[in-house]
């Protein structure tokens, strides 16, 4: 009851402070109506927060009744996923595992491949090589032959064995095991000139045809053999390059899946840390779903219940200022019709203002002028052993470095591929941050955009009932004004009427109720005769006709106040409707407007939160991608950085062993003499 006094105190204290500044700028108008206008709006507002904060309490209420079904069915399904993304992981962590050794394999069988076509080349240069010296040899040898037989046949046998063909034929003949020995030393002794030797030129012809042949099918077979050995090896090259190539393919596509899968399994690591972390937030948002629920309803029924007592306050407070009596009692404070000529005296210079404002609304349609007239009117040395050691030990560098060799092209390819993914994914989280920050700025835009339009429609509807209700004030001023003018018209024309009966008869105008008046006495018995009395009267007619003229001037200031009252009325009525029009036009068109900039808003939010998913998304495998790069960093750089000091190291080791070997191969023999030497200094 207190508070609803102080209510009722502050409210009264704003209604006089009204009352008196309307007084003083001489605007008739009931404080009361104020008063309870403004009572009505605060309950109005109360209520509209009150159904808001229920409404508000209804989701929230609603969400304590399923939250648990839903915490429940977010529990599950975060169970459920957190082993099945454990055992991703190792499915990913096995292939990783076989993916190595794949590559491993691809690549030592890559590098035998190589190394057997390596062999196979060497192999082909010198059987090319033995073969040209032979074809060389046997070509000039031929030649040699048929010089021979072309000479003996010609007879110049003597001049032939002057040439170098006949020491060619000569070293021939000697050197060939396939002669037979009497042939030979026919042939020797025909060669060498011997002047005691003459034999018959047909049996030299037939022996040097004989090997001629020989030779011929020797050439003929070495030849063939050399194009079956080209054939096989180009075969083998064919075979081998093509065994490469699938084999570097197979090791490119290997390498791509390895990076990927390694990236992976880094996404979903962090993919299993978030979904446990968010188990256990679930877990623990279910444990504290009751306490929280009923803690906000206990808030929710208090602010209910004093809501409702500052409703009751309210509308105790409006009834009293409804009462009968209220409304007489500030009816009797408000100034009376006879004041309108001091107020009207007044009003000059909010008059002057109204003419200057209604001059400015003539150039320009905002509904704000109307408003403003109408106020005016407010993110143990075996060398065998120790060579075959070697052997194993170059073959084991040879591997080393094959490995290494292996192991770099791996982490080249692992870079280069994650390097092309990570500068892809970085471009594709910076444009998404320009689009999100872009997004946003827009959104902040059209949210200043929103609410600057949301509150000119607060302000122009607020103005609006505002104008309304000035406007049935004004009116309800009007019509009580012309009643009270017409009354005191009809009063003064009626005192006028009465003393023009005295004063001035023929003027005087007969009434009905008046002439039942006197025909109502002419039945009365007639007095008794007056007595005496002083000497005959005399009419005041002077003082009647100042009186008379007074009441026509009042009856005259009655006409021209109403007069002006309706012309007043007639225009506030006009500038009313004229301002409703243009705020309903402006209402319609900012309404209009905030639609439209409220979806642009929403597809801006939208867009932005799919950019954001995406960016997070994005970010997550960057992320991922940055880790699998520092797992690179940490597995190769000390071998790409020491890599040609290991070659070179190993290089030199496996010359080392190569020249020890040599020398080993050396000091076998020379031991072997050393040791006879030392038995016969013995003997």
């Amino acid at each position: 009851m207190a508070a609803f006094r102080v209510i009722l105190g502050c409210l009264l204290i704003s209604s006089a402070t009204a009352f008196y500044s309307a007084e003083e700028a001489a605007v008739a108008a009931n404080p009361i109506r104020k008063v309870v206008s403004m009572l009505q709006a605060m309950q109005k507002k109360i209520s509209a927060e009150g159904e808001k904060e229920k409404e508000l309490f209804d989701k929230f209420n609603c969400y304590c009744q399923n939250g648990d079904a839903v915490l429940a069915k977010s529990i599950s399904e975060a169970e459920t996923k957190a082993p099945q993304v454990s055992s991703d992981i190792e499915e990913a962590e096995a292939a990783v595992v076989q993916l190595k050794a794949d590559l491993k394999s691809h690549q030592s069988d890559r590098a035998a491949a190589k190394a057997a076509m390596a062999e196979a080349t060497a192999i082909r240069g010198k059987e090319a090589a033995e073969f040209a010296k032979l074809k060389a040899e046997l070509d000039a040898n031929l030649a040699a032959l048929a010089k021979a037989t072309a000479a003996i046949e010609k007879g110049m046998a003597g001049s032939f064995l002057q040439t170098n063909d006949a020491q060619v034929l000569k070293k021939l003949v000697l050197a060939e095991n396939s002669l037979a020995e009497f042939d030979r030393e026919e042939l020797t002794s025909f060669l060498s000139g011997s002047e005691s030797y003459a034999p018959q030129s047909g049996q030299i012809t037939g022996i040097l045809k004989e090997m001629s042949d020989t030779m011929t099918s020797s050439l003929g077979s070495a030849t063939s053999d050399e194009n079956s050995a080209i054939k096989s090896y180009e075969g083998l090259m064919a075979a081998k390059t093509k065994e490469v190539d699938a084999l570097t393919a197979s090791i490119e596509e290997k390498s791509v899946r390895l990076g990927e899968t390694q990236v992976n399994i880094v996404e979903m690591k962090e993919d299993l840390d978030d979904t446990q972390k968010a188990l256990l937030e679930d877990k623990k948002f279910l444990a504290d779903l009751g306490k929280n629920c009923a803690l906000k309803t206990k808030e929710h029924e208090e602010n209910m219940k004093m809501r409702g007592e500052e409703l009751l306050a309210l509308a105790d407070t409006i009834k009293i200022l409804n009462d009968d009596d209220a409304l007489e009692l500030f009816k009797k404070t408000l100034p009376g019709a006879s004041a309108s000529f001091v107020q009207l005296s007044s009003n000059n210079q909010a008059l002057q203002a109204l003419a200057i404002v209604n001059s400015a609304k003539q150039g320009h349609g905002r509904p704000e002028l109307n408003f403003l007239a109408l106020a005016l009117q407010g993110k143990k040395v075996n060398f065998a052993k120790v060579i075959k050691m070697i052997d194993n030990m170059v073959t084991t560098l040879q591997t080393e470095q094959q490995d290494d060799n292996d192991k770099k092209e791996y982490c080249n390819m692992q870079f280069d591929a994650a390097d092309d993914k990570k500068k892809g994914l970085e471009r594709g989280v910076s444009n998404l941050k320009k689009a999100i920050a872009k997004e946003n700025d827009a959104i902040a835009t059209l949210t200043d955009e929103i609410k600057a339009l949301e509150d000119s429609i607060v302000a122009l509807d607020k103005s609006v009932a505002e104008a309304t209700e000035q406007r049935k004030e004004e009116n309800a001023e009007y019509t009580e004004l012309i009643a009270s003018d017409a009354a005191a018209k009809e009063l003064l024309g009626f005192a006028k009427n009465r003393l023009n009966k005295f004063y001035n008869p023929k003027l005087y105008k007969a009434a009905a109720v008046l002439a039942d008046v006197s025909a109502h006495n002419s039945n009365k018995v007639a007095p008794p005769p007056p007595p005496a009395t002083a000497a005959a009267f005399s009419k005041k007619s002077e003082e009647s006709n100042g009186v008379i003229a007074m009441i026509d001037l009042l009856i005259k200031d009655l006409d021209k106040e109403m007069t002006t009252a309706k012309a007043t009325e007639k225009d506030a009525q006009a500038d009313y409707e004229q301002a409703m029009q243009d705020s309903a036009e402006k209402r319609a068109l900012d309404s209009k407007t905030l639609a439209d900039k409220q979806k642009a808003k929403a597809d801006t939010t939208a867009d932005m939160e799919a950019h954001t998913e995406e960016k997070g998304a994005t970010t997550k495998t960057l992320m991922a991608t940055h880790e699998y790069i520092a797992s690179l960093h940490a597995e190769c750089d000390w071998l790409l950085q020491y890599f040609e000091v290991r070659k070179e190291a190993r290089t030199g080791e496996i010359d080392s062993l190569k020249n020890a070997k040599a020398v080993l191969s050396g000091a076998d023999f020379s031991l072997l003499e050393t040791g006879r030497r030392s038995l016969r200094g013995q003997a």
